[in-house]
């Protein structure tokens, strides 16, 4: 496997995220502003696109999020969640950062639990899946 980062939405990550939230999960409003200023790192196997996800930095939060994380089907329980994780986590230490939130499904809260990310008191509804906000420090 080996994971690339982009500075703009590749469209590697665009398949990947409408196969998975749109096509999958029913998800409506996928794309944002954020996907015009996040780094987008892309897993790949055998050349072809598996995962995605976004790291960007959010005043609000006052960090690092990281985002849209996804993986086709083909490459689930290979991994490829866990390394793009770990490669966000590294992009964070590389800035100086030590710290990444993120919104998670709340159906997904126990594989960031198992990468040491812990829940937050702050849940809200997207499109009518219920969110939990999570943070790790490092």
């Amino acid at each position: 496997m080996e994971i690339r980062a982009y500075r703009s939405l590749p469209r590697e990550a665009v398949l990947v995220r409408t196969k998975v939230f749109v096509e999958e999960q029913g998800f409506q409003n996928e794309f944002d502003d954020i996907d015009g200023s996040a780094l987008h790192l892309v897993a790949f196997e055998d050349g072809a696109p598996i995962g995605t996800c976004r790291l960007f930095s959010s005043d609000e939060r006052g960090c690092l999020v990281l985002g849209r994380l996804a993986v086709l089907k083909a490459g689930r329980g290979k991994g490829v969640g866990q390394a793009l994780v770990r490669a966000c986590e590294q992009r964070a230490l590389e800035q100086g950062k030590h710290r990444i939130e993120l919104l998670a499904q709340v159906r997904a809260q126990g594989f960031y639990e198992k990468l040491g990310f812990r829940a937050l008191d702050e849940r809200c509804d997207d499109e009518g899946c219920p969110h939990v906000w999570m943070r790790k420090g490092f």
